[in-house]
């Protein structure tokens, strides 16, 4: 059997590696194996495996961040009972399409003899290898992941630019007695931000995540802390909220939650990948730890803050307080420290698609430029749209439903159609339903996100 190289650019964090590719309906050989009997983790080929503890703090990582933060916001957009019920049923779903797309991707290794795929090459060979009148759509649904991988963490990379710049204000205002507006502080983040934005090596990023989660952890216990230091009062704070806000609510939980884009460089990056999947599972455990950590802290957020509760329960904790300040300035830094992992995803994709029309001799000068252009936009859109509500729905509705949780159902259904859905094609049923709720996300989300913004741009400009 010849061997070539896998023709598809690889994703982030794919290992390079060789092995045969060909369609899966061509009849074996006798002397190869059956496509139950191939194992592509034997096959697999990584320099600098990680370990399945490795992998779950990997896994973490890019599910905790500002998301978890605007949980309160969230519990408030949805009610105390219906917010509780809410987060932990969208969590099994996030989960659930991720273990169906990382299980899709093993299914199509085995059947087209490819030790390791990324998210846009599954789409692609799924729609490749599927029914005849869809494999003309192969190239598309990979453009479709891919482009959709870039504006998910160019607009969340916005998120974060505006967290930063609002985290400041907050300290900085109070303690220097300023009244600057927020949009100051996003130029001054925007500093940083272009420095740490030219790192192109993931090696060089990891001092800055471990420091990023350390500061993580201290925020949470200091604003635990803030939560629980007085009595509650659970009485005033409505079940459910209303019809209008849910929108709002399932977007910014989507948001929170989602880390699909690193999903598949971590399963492909391990020593043994058959421990990502199963119970307990590096996928169960990190989504069992985050859908907790999400509930408790959405949960009792929203009973301290109540209406009050900001974009960021940081930006509610009590800024004349040292502690309290500690924490705004350590997830701050946090959030800026994680800024170069964020941009690493859809800079790694976006340069592999352009690197090729650029002389050899000018990819260091293009890679600056063009990061740096990249970065000043995001920074005026950010500039732009410097409320974290909206923002945080919007980025959550567009983008991270329709990859984390429409595209998985999509792949699975093509891989299966028309013989393997079940009994009554039972899962055909299942991911219509979570395919017609992901599009719920994606256009009331979205419309409810743009009318804030909107509201918001009208309010200002009646204030001014």
């Amino acid at each position: 059997m010849t061997e070539e190289k896998v023709k598809s650019n690889p994703e982030p964090g794919v290992p390079q590696f060789v092995a045969s590719d060909f369609n899966s309906s061509t009849k074996l050989a006798d002397n190869q194996i059956d496509d139950d009997e191939y194992n592509p983790f034997e096959h697999r080929q990584v320099e600098k495996p990680n370990s399945t503890s490795g992998s779950l703090i990997h896994l973490l990582k890019s599910s905790l961040g500002t998301g978890i933060l605007a949980m309160p916001v969230a519990f408030k957009n949805a009610g105390l009972i219906f917010g509780a019920i809410g987060t932990v049923i969208i969590g099994l779903i996030c989960t659930h399409c991720v273990h169906v797309l990382v299980k899709t991707s093993h299914d199509v290794c085995k059947r087209t003899r490819i030790p390791v795929l990324g998210f846009a090459e599954t789409a692609e060979r799924v729609f490749q290898y599927g029914p005849v009148k869809l494999r003309r759509m192969a190239n598309f649904s990979k453009n479709f992941v891919d482009y959709g991988l870039m504006a998910t963490y160019y607009s969340a990379g916005c998120v974060y630019i505006v967290f930063i710049g609002s985290s400041l204000e907050k300290v900085i205002n109070t303690m220097a007695d300023l009244d600057w507006d927020v949009r100051i502080y996003i130029l001054f983040t925007m500093i940083p931000v272009l420095a740490i934005g030219q790192i192109r090596e993931l090696k060089f990023l990891v001092p800055f995540s471990a420091l990023a989660n350390l500061f993580i952890v201290v925020t949470f216990g200091i604003t635990l802390y803030y939560i629980f230091k007085d009595p509650l009062v659970f009485d005033d704070k409505p079940g459910f909220a209303s019809f209008a806000t849910l929108p709002l609510f399932f977007s910014t939980v989507i948001f929170a939650m989602e880390g699909i884009g690193v999903v598949m460089p971590v399963e492909n990056s391990m020593a043994k990948p058959q421990h990502f999947l199963g119970c307990p599972g590096v996928l169960n455990t990190a989504m069992g730890i985050v859908i907790t950590l999400y509930a408790v802290i959405g949960f009792f957020g929203y009973v301290r803050y109540g209406s009050l509760a900001a974009g960021s329960v940081t930006l509610n904790l009590p800024t004349e307080d040292v502690l309290a300040k500690i924490a705004q300035l350590l997830i701050a830094a946090a959030i800026l420290l994680t800024f170069g992992l964020q941009f690493y995803v859809p800079m790694d994709i976006f340069w592999r698609k352009i690197h090729d029309k650029i002389p050899k001799d000018k990819h260091n000068i293009s890679q600056i430029a063009i990061r740096s252009g990249i970065m000043i936009l995001m920074g005026g859109l950010a500039l732009a749209v410097p409320n974290l509500e909206p923002f945080i729905g919007l980025v959550g509705a567009v983008f991270f439903s329709s990859l984390g949780l429409l595209v998985p159902c999509v792949v699975e259904t093509v891989f299966l159609w028309p013989n393997e859905l079940g009994t009554f094609k039972w899962v055909l049923v299942k991911n219509v339903i979570f395919g017609a709720f992901a599009l719920f996300a994606l256009v009331a989300g979205s419309y409810v996100s743009i009318e804030e913004i909107v509201k918001l741009y009208t309010e200002n400009g009646h204030t001014e």
